[in-house]
């Protein structure tokens, strides 16, 4: 199970407890911390925290049990984390290595690591001015923080093209070829789509309490609509409808007009014969009476 780690920024407005200028966002804000499952978008838990949180707070306490209760469910369970430079912290590396999990972690650019890089970096400049295409080059090397008790396997990337040269670098504890890390990493941009799902289309950033742990709750709520709209959303998939964006979900299926009748044994909906997400509701219908059935 892929476990995708991200930071994301919820302004603030007002004396609410925990909010802070952040010099990145250079904005007052809460900065929570998402966990997705990377292979299927499902949202696992999120955490409030201050505005002044380093993107990596408290991401070993919450990992530890998170893999407490997965391992607890399936004990066989093979876990692996993804995350990008906000995360690459000595106490993430130690604990997945004691736990055994695999990690693939984004790391900020220093002089060291370009003096890494160099070799490649001028062999993909010198292919963009042969070709004159840009060219993207991938190695592997060992690396040591000041901050780390020992080497570990780092992976970049070395392009050059018509706008300039970029270098990337992961730390990882992967086996597979540079080439197959690096862009194992890159995918982890899919988390963008579901951050904004969250954020915009479940209001998960109207967090206006006062109380820092009413806000707290309310991110909780924000998450278990997210939940039941995206289950809504694979059973819609599953049926053969197109994926949406959850606000075409909940505008089509949701926030319409209706009349509902509570029966003895059954609850019965009753929509407008013109209704425009008719379609939607007849695809859930056969495909919640196929799984009863």
């Amino acid at each position: 199970m892929l476990l995708d780690l991200d930071a994301t920024a919820d302004p603030t407005h007002g004396e609410q407890e925990g909010s802070y200028y952040h010099g990145y966002y250079k904005q007052h804000i809460y900065h929570p911390l998402l966990v997705f499952d990377g292979e299927s978008g499902h949202l696992i838990t999120a955490l409030l925290r201050a505005g002044n949180t380093h993107a990596s707070n408290s991401c070993v306490a919450l990992l530890k049990r998170v893999v407490g209760r997965l391992r607890e469910r399936w004990p066989e369970v093979e876990l692996e984390i993804r995350a990008d430079a906000g995360f690459a912290v000595p106490a993430l590396y130690d604990y997945c290595e004691a736990e055994g999990i695999t990690y693939t972690v984004g790391l900020i650019t220093n002089p060291r690591l370009q003096g890494l890089a160099k070799e490649l970096l001028d062999e993909a400049q010198e292919s963009h001015e042969e070709k004159g295409e840009k060219a993207r080059l991938f190695s592997e090397g060992l690396y040591g923080a000041a901050s780390w008790e020992r080497s570990r396997r780092v992976v970049y990337k070395a392009e050059a093209m018509e706008k300039g040269t970029n270098t990337r670098f992961v730390v990882t504890t992967r086996t597979d070829k540079p080439k197959d890390i690096y862009e194992f990493y890159a995918r982890r941009g899919e988390g963008e789509n579901w951050i904004k799902d969250l954020k915009l289309h479940m209001k998960a950033d109207r967090l206006s309490c006062h109380r820092f742990i009413s806000n707290q709750f309310r991110l909780l709520l924000h998450a278990a609509a997210y939940w039941l709209m995206d289950a809504l959303r694979r059973k819609l998939v599953c049926s053969g409808v197109r994926r949406m964006q959850l606000d075409s979900l909940r505008l089509g299926l949701i926030k319409i007009g209706g009349r509902v009748r509570e029966l003895l044994t059954k609850v019965r909906l009753h929509l407008a014969s013109g209704h425009p997400g008719q379609d939607l509701w007849h695809a859930l219908s056969v495909d919640f009476r196929a799984v009863h059935e």
